[in-house]
């Protein structure tokens, strides 16, 4: 099978080297998708792709731009989604999971536990979020940021008013979010493959940082799945119609659960070091075994 993958970095990144090594390893070949080098159009009233490349010549394909993904290569993903190619996961999914104020809104529709959050595009809708979430500290994010980029901690009024200079676009606005201390706080990633676990692993953030993540830390551990956090992980990728997700929750000092955000193009090297499962080789066999001929 020929495993298309959507990204803009090359062969030496972790999750494509990965997946490439894996599909080869199973007797399939993967091949890099690169959106700028492939165009949607229409044609004689036919959706279809410019591909001088030859790139898109495969049998399905997985976007893994993450976040930053942008309404040309969403364009060219619905393009191939027009051609009945197999595509995992598929574009409405991904316009949800790449916006995690649109994520959060979602999750709380179906229920699932996530914390107060509100979506700002002003100074005057940042001081009136504050009085709303009950004061500081309070987190303050891009709603498509990755890997921890664009997060601070606004722990009082000099720091919301700095913070709010620093990252605030109006057109894109900002998350502002009750913050869950650290002290007894456990921050979770799990992996969910065709509405199975696939792993779990618990991150610490550095002394003197609050966000746990593997990008920014370099430090996970391996943790077992209990009842509660495996229905929530796995109502939550059902939730945004997610074959493949990366769900990142909080237990709190009550080990209540709460969701921070669904990934539809999950990094998974601290999960593969933390555990030593071949994650890589799940998701080439889920893709294989549900859209192989």
């Amino acid at each position: 099978m020929r495993i298309g993958i959507v990204t803009i970095r090359d062969a030496a990144y972790h999750p494509n080297r990965r997946l490439l090594d894996a599909a080869k390893a199973k007797g399939h070949s993967g091949r890099l998708v690169h959106p700028y080098h492939t165009w949607p159009a229409v044609q004689g009233n036919r959706a279809l792709a410019i591909d001088p490349r030859g790139q898109c010549r495969i049998d399905v394909l997985v976007p893994r731009q993450g976040a930053e993904v942008g309404e040309s290569s969403l364009a060219l993903i619905e393009t191939f989604e027009q051609q009945h190619l197999p595509v995992v996961n598929r574009s409405k999914a991904i316009r949800l999971a790449r916006n995690q104020y649109m994520t959060i809104r979602k999750l709380a529709e179906t229920g699932l536990p996530v914390l107060d959050s509100v979506l700002v595009n002003s100074e005057e809708g940042f001081w009136a979020a504050a009085e709303s979430l009950g004061g500081f500290p309070l987190v303050i994010k891009h709603p498509s940021g990755r890997q921890g980029e664009g997060v601070r901690l606004a722990r009082d009024t000099k720091d919301g008013r700095a913070h709010l200079e620093e990252l605030l676009t109006p057109r894109l606005g900002l998350m502002v979010q009750r913050f869950i201390p650290l002290e007894g706080r456990l921050d979770i990633r799990v992996l969910v493959i065709g509405g199975e676990i696939a792993g779990a692993i618990a991150l610490k953030p550095v002394d003197g940082d609050f966000r746990a993540n593997f990008h920014l830390t370099g430090r996970s551990q391996p943790i077992d799945v209990w009842p509660e956090l495996a229905e929530t992980v796995i109502s939550a990728a059902a939730a945004l119609d997610l074959e493949i997700a990366g769900v990142d929750l909080l237990a709190d000092q009550q080990r209540r659960l709460w969701v921070l955000e669904v990934n539809y193009a999950p990094g998974f090297q601290g999960l593969e070091a933390a555990t030593g499962l071949d994650i890589a080789g799940m998701m080439v066999d889920y893709i294989v075994d549900t859209y192989g001929q």
